[in-house]
């Protein structure tokens, strides 16, 4: 939670300094623009706030989803609710929102975090089950930083990276990734959220960026070999 708070506030702070022409500019989201996307995550952070709210965008979703992926649907209903809204307002409610965010989100009960999510989530080709827990204390965090790495890359700006809030969430992204192939190999990821990593011996060995890491296991670039293993943001 204390990723989720700083990932929140990291996340405000580069909104703030947001020029008003780069709002409109397109992200690797399509069709979202920039302020598209802060209206999904400015969605998005209301339903980590509040069960009512969670409860309200489901219904929306279900209603609107038909034949599609029900995150799909989710995110629609998000963007609607909040795109036709200025960039300074939309500044304003996330930095309202982002503190209740975490609240919320600290609140869920442990016996709520072990239950299975109804439905199951497509990942690259396969469709898997989560428990809530893991949308709750991780995914929602991830979320987030991948969203403010699209704002960075569809405005050109550089994203603030650190190793204490940046390369945690990076290293947990790793450790998922190699247990997601379970195959060895080593990995070194460079810039401030970078470090090494070695399983067993024998394997390929990986060197890129580690937000470039984090856009290939997301399904935002392409990679090849183990690269080609996605993990949930």
């Amino acid at each position: 939670m204390q990723l989720a708070a700083d990932e929140y506030n990291r996340y405000t702070d580069q909104l703030r300094e947001l020029a008003p022409d780069e709002w409109s500019r397109p992200t690797e989201c399509k069709p979202w623009d920039v302020r598209a996307m802060v209206a999904h995550s400015l969605g998005m952070a209301e339903m980590s706030a509040s069960v009512i709210e969670t409860a309200r965008q489901m219904r929306a979703a279900s209603k609107r989803q038909g034949g599609g992926e029900q995150i799909d649907a989710l995110t629609a209903v998000q963007v609607d609710k909040h795109v036709h809204r200025e960039p300074a307002e939309l500044v304003r409610r996330f930095a309202e929102i982002g503190p209740k965010a975490t609240r919320g989100r600290r609140r869920t009960p442990a016996f709520a975090r072990r239950r299975n999510m109804p439905g199951d989530q497509l990942i690259g080709d396969r469709r898997e089950r989560w428990r809530l827990g893991f949308l709750v204390d991780v995914c929602y965090t991830r979320d987030v930083w991948m969203h403010r790495m699209d704002i960075a890359r569809a405005t050109g700006r550089d994203p603030v990276l650190t190793a204490d809030h940046d390369g945690v969430l990076i290293g947990d992204v790793v450790r998922e990734w190699a247990a997601r192939h379970g195959r060895p190999c080593s990995l070194t990821l460079t810039g401030p959220a970078g470090g090494s990593w070695t399983w067993g011996t024998g394997g390929p060995s990986y060197e890129l960026d580690a937000v470039e890491f984090a856009r290939t296991l997301s399904g935002r670039g392409s990679g090849d070999g183990l690269l080609a293993t996605q993990v949930p943001f």
